[in-house]
């Protein structure tokens, strides 16, 4: 006697279970970049939150209506590690995050739309590292507005706010995925097994011309190759490149488009522009950010540099 999954009936049930299955595990991932007619269509719409990364004042004189503001460098997204001093890192209680983030009307099931101020890629930047953030912190349903608020004030027919809008608190439980937290160790291991290094950072600072403040020295990871972040977006602004482009310039800087990669730059900002368009816009699942970058790694040694320009 046939069992009922090897009928034609039960291959088809199996089928359809199988699809299910599928689309549930999907259902909260959304597209990493949306567009102003896809925002158009959304204002105000139940599950939706818009966070505004624009200054206070400038989003109090006009947002998009119903975005929420939150102060990108004080709010918590990032912050001072507490035994070293390294600035810019990942909050070491993301519990913490997860309560602020809830303040801002945001649970585990709402699709948070990022709106950068959009006028560089380094505007961008705070997109794609709260970008990476939420999904650190587990939450897929996480989109960035491509061109960021510069793109919707461009047509003055687009809808504003003025003043804050209110939001009702949330739960926003917090899931870690470990596997994308790359610490300094994790760069030296990767390292030593030939693990591509792509420091995002302009060329002035990967060749040893210039460089951040609290960096110790100047260059960049011994190996590292180059492919800056304004390379990323239309003419270094808000808007990112399509990916037949970006194509292009991966194969001008030397830079796979598929394996095993860590981001890096000063402090793991520009460094996620490059990580988002790797990881989310070119599908490369196995490029991953390391957050600490050349500051961390010259303020606690972390392994040999290079330095391609010494200036006498």
């Amino acid at each position: 006697m046939k069992t009922l999954l090897t009928t034609g009936w039960g291959k088809w049930l199996g089928g359809v279970l199988f699809l299910l299955l599928a689309t549930a595990r999907t259902a909260f991932a959304a597209d990493p970049l949306v567009d102003v007619e896809w925002v158009k269509a959304h204002v105000e719409k139940p599950g939706i939150v818009f966070i505004d990364f624009q200054p206070a004042t400038d989003y109090l004189r006009g947002h998009i209506p119903g975005a929420v503001n939150s102060n990108y460098g004080k709010d918590g997204w990032r912050e001072e590690r507490a035994n070293d001093k390294v600035p810019d890192m990942l909050p070491a209680k993301l519990d913490a995050l997860g309560e602020m983030i809830g303040k801002l009307g945001i649970d585990n099931a709402t699709h948070v739309v990022l709106v950068p101020p959009g006028m560089s890629s380094t505007d961008m930047g705070i997109g794609t590292r709260v970008y990476w953030t939420f999904k650190v912190l587990g939450h897929d349903n996480v989109s960035i507005l491509d061109g960021g608020m510069a793109a919707w004030t461009k047509d003055k027919k687009n809808p504003l706010q003025a003043g804050a809008a209110k939001s009702e608190p949330k739960t926003f439980k917090v899931s870690v995925r470990k596997d994308m937290i790359v610490t300094m160790d994790d760069v030296k291991k990767a390292k030593g097994a030939g693990v591509l290094l792509v420091d995002n950072r302009p060329e002035d600072q990967y060749v040893g011309i210039n460089r951040h403040p609290k960096a110790g020295e100047s260059g960049t990871i011994e190996g590292a190759k180059n492919l800056p972040n304004a390379w990323m977006t239309v003419n270094g602004q808000g808007q990112f490149r399509e990916k037949k482009q970006l194509e292009q310039l991966y194969k001008i800087a030397n830079v796979p488009a598929s394996g095993d990669q860590i981001n890096f730059c000063n402090t793991g900002h520009w460094a996620s522009v490059g990580w988002f368009v790797s990881s989310e816009l070119m599908g490369n699942k196995k490029a991953r950010l390391y957050d600490g970058s050349m500051v961390e790694w010259t303020m606690l040694k972390g392994g040999s540099m290079e330095q391609k320009v010494k200036l006498q």
